[in-house]
């Protein structure tokens, strides 16, 4: 074989391509909140394994239909950047149509298996979260940095669907401390990767906090601020009576640690200590969740 055919790369398959479009390992994240809002909603009580696999699979059905409608409509401006270009539909590898077609028929599959097997009010979260991310969420991001505020709702969502699938209220106060727990994650989580990322975002004219900030300070103190806001949210769930000593000491703390790290990325203003940053908050979901499950008082 000629020295010059060793190296060629193979292209990706279609179900390799299946996969980006739906966004896979980044949906493997909802999945887990997913199930951790089950499990909180279940403890104490006997678990519906059936009712569990119905959640899981109604709720990841519609996560990867509203990715494929993401990149769908983002095919223009994922051509623009590095990190994105190879992606199945600016690549030309997948068809629009194709894209379209999963798209629709997974998110359609997800909601109607929800109201079927689980309940409407799982069918009618995530019937809402594909609303905003698709409709609101991915065309504000040409529009206003604002974005990050209104990507960070779809992304709470998960957790509730877990909580009412698991036979959970939409109302009770539960529901809305998972919302609100996830929402102020994303916040610094997002706003680090804005960073690290801002000369492609702004290549590609998306709208973005980061964008412009070269010395990281504004970047920096959003950080501190929606990490200090994590904190501080994390005392209600011990006020109110559903954690035990565990969370109440353990939640703020998780959050003052992100807070601390973002402080000193304001300071220092470099790609180290924002990578530092972003995989602290990758690691406090993990931590957060198991042990907000062990001090859960259900």
């Amino acid at each position: 074989m000629p020295e010059n055919e060793e190296n060629i790369t193979k292209p990706p398959t279609f179900r390799e391509d299946l996969t980006v479009l739906m966004k896979v390992r980044l949906n493997f994240f909802v999945l887990v909140t997913t199930f951790f809002g089950y499990l909180l909603a279940r403890k104490g009580m006997p678990m519906e394994w059936g009712i569990l696999i119905h959640t899981l699979l109604g709720t990841a059905a519609a996560a990867f239909g509203s990715a494929a409608f993401n990149q769908l409509m983002e095919i223009d401006l994922d051509l623009l950047m590095k990190r994105t270009a190879d992606r199945p539909l600016p690549s030309r590898r997948m068809n629009p149509i194709t894209a379209f077609a999963v798209g629709w028929i997974l998110s359609a599959i997800g909601i109607i298996h929800l109201a079927v097997m689980v309940g409407q009010w799982a069918a009618y979260l995530t019937a809402a979260t594909i609303a905003i991310y698709v409709f609101i969420y991915t065309p504000m991001k040409r529009m206003s940095s604002v974005n990050t505020l209104i990507g960070a709702i779809p992304g709470a969502i998960p957790p509730v669907i877990g909580w009412v699938g698991g036979g959970g209220g939409i109302i009770d106060p539960e529901a809305w401390f998972l919302f609100g727990i996830l929402f102020f994650w994303q916040l610094p989580h997002f706003v680090a990767i804005n960073w690290l990322c801002r000369q492609e975002y702004e290549d590609a004219g998306y709208k973005m906090w980061s964008n412009g900030d070269l010395s990281g300070r504004r970047s920096g103190i959003l950080c501190v601020m929606f990490s200090l806001v994590l904190a501080a949210f994390s005392l209600l769930p011990g006020i109110w009576g559903f954690t035990n000593l565990l969370w109440l000491i353990g939640g703020p703390i998780f959050g003052l640690a992100i807070a601390a790290l973002s402080l000193r990325f304001t300071k220092h203003g470099e790609r180290t200590s924002c990578r530092q940053l972003f995989f602290s908050t990758l690691i406090y979901l993990p931590v957060a969740l198991t042990v907000l499950l062990i001090a859960w008082k259900r």
